[in-house]
């Protein structure tokens, strides 16, 4: 038992030795980055799809865990992945011109995205239009910033906010089919089954009656 323990930790002073070599340490970064990809991805991805899953999907309570699990290991692989190729490029390029420039941010991660996101699939298709929404907001806090257009002189949010809700309803109502299908059951719920009740049961308790009255 002794020589056992003793071995766990060498190794584990070896291990700890080891990450502190700053040598290693662009090639750590990726196996971390890589680690905190698949993490964060579950993170993110279970308590989404446990709540969109039961509130929506019909099924058996197993079909709907089964339906949940490849969601979560769908999007947390994803991102591990990306994060890997993404870092992993990003070394490559410094090492091989000597220094880190801002293209080679962009270039790796063009090349990330079309590689792991590429596949137009539910998860990936979220994630773009999650990206999306925020880099839309990014672009035009930067644009105000270096002065290509003039600073507001009202916060312009209030007018974004009315034209993101109407334009998203107007799409609801006469071209759903272009709404993402999670969106289009959101919106479904919200305004289309608050339309119909047949008694106290399914207009308080119950989004649908279930039974055949």
């Amino acid at each position: 038992m002794a020589g056992g323990a003793n071995l766990v930790h060498a190794l584990l002073r070896a291990a700890n030795t080891l990450l502190q070599q700053r040598r290693y340490h662009a090639a750590l970064a990726v196996i971390k980055g890589f680690r905190n990809g698949a993490v964060y991805g579950a993170k993110i991805r279970a308590p989404h799809a446990l709540v969109m899953t039961f509130l929506f999907k019909t099924g058996s309570l197993r079909e709907k865990l089964k339906s949940i699990a490849q969601a979560t290991y769908a999007h947390s692989r994803n991102l591990a992945y990306f994060v890997f190729t993404y870092k992993g490029l990003l070394a490559a390029q410094s090492r091989l011109q000597g220094k880190k420039i801002p293209f080679h941010t962009f270039l790796a991660a063009c090349i990330g995205g079309w590689l792991v996101f590429g596949d137009n699939n539910p998860i990936n298709s979220q994630i773009i239009m999650y990206l999306l929404s925020r880099i839309l907001f990014g672009l035009s806090r930067l644009a105000v910033e270096k002065g290509y257009i003039p600073q507001p002189k009202q916060d312009p949010f209030p007018l974004v906010a009315a034209l993101v809700w109407g334009t998203v309803l107007w799409l609801f109502e006469y071209h759903r089919e272009t709404l993402q299908p999670s969106l289009q059951s959101s919106m479904t719920y919200l305004y289309e089954d608050s339309e119909v009740w047949h008694d106290l049961s399914d207009f308080l308790i119950y989004n649908k009656r279930t039974d055949s009255k």
